[in-house]
């Protein structure tokens, strides 16, 4: 995503746009891994030494409230962030932390399916996101699975 499609998103949420915005969502984009906010710190420094921790706790924040980017939580209770909003699941190593994008459609429609018939009393489903839980067999890191 390029500078103008940030400053849009950040725009369209009726956020200011500011350079330390600009440069963690920026930063959620380009490390393309879930990156947690440490991460992101880290990876800001390099070009940013002057933003300091904080402002990036606080603008991740920002931006999730603001649906820009989304959580993903770990089992071991270590929140990531998501710059892909669109709906999509997630497969996730316990054991190397490695969380990479799962979409397949087929299961979406099949999830959507069965929960609609089962009409949980008291409940109305807004959102399905799977974490898969197993072990990646390959080295390779960062793609997006499609089936």
């Amino acid at each position: 995503m390029n500078k103008e499609k940030i400053i849009a998103a950040l725009k369209g949420c009726g956020l200011k746009v500011t350079p330390q915005r600009i440069a963690v969502f920026d930063a959620v984009i380009n490390l393309n891994n879930h990156p947690t906010a440490e991460n992101v710190t880290d990876y800001i420094k390099l070009n940013h030494p002057n933003i300091a921790t904080g402002t990036v706790y606080k603008t991740l924040e920002t931006l999730v409230r603001c649906g820009i980017i989304n959580k993903v939580k770990t089992d071991a209770d270590i929140m990531r962030y998501d710059a892909i909003t669109e709906k999509h699941h997630h497969l996730y190593c316990a054991e190397s932390e490695r969380i990479e994008d799962f979409v397949d459609l087929k299961l979406d429609k099949m999830l959507e399916t069965y929960l609609n018939e089962k009409k949980i009393p008291n409940f109305q489903i807004e959102d399905i996101k799977l974490q898969i839980v197993g072990r990646f067999t390959d080295k390779t890191k960062n793609k997006r699975q499609k089936i």
